[in-house]
């Protein structure tokens, strides 16, 4: 299951040494709604080998405004604590599952 990301809660996953995808997203954003069940396929897939989940950016706006999202989806990478990468729009779930494995 996708972690729910919240303010409180993301500085710690960010900071984790096991890599972390997190899909910013809004429920009004049909790109969005479509990528969904795509990232809980691979949260499930990757298990605790990597924090994947989903950032709300109209429920929180630290790391929206941290890292200047101007459009969703967008997807950031970190591993330990550091900006790997970060890809808009959809993305399929091979992209998604090769760019995790680079960094395990």
């Amino acid at each position: 299951m996708a972690i729910q990301f919240t303010d409180e809660n993301v500085n710690d996953y960010i900071a984790s040494s096991r890599p972390t995808l997190i899909d910013c997203w809004a429920t009004w954003c049909g790109p969005c709604v479509r990528m969904s069940p795509i990232i809980d396929e691979v949260a499930a897939e990757f298990g605790d080998k990597a924090n994947i989940g989903k950032y709300n950016v109209d429920e929180e706006s630290d790391l929206s405004q941290q890292f200047r999202i101007m459009s969703i989806p967008t997807i950031l990478f970190f591993k330990d604590g550091k900006l790997v990468d970060r890809l808009a729009g959809s993305q399929s779930k091979a992209t998604l599952v090769d760019k995790l494995n680079s960094m395990l």
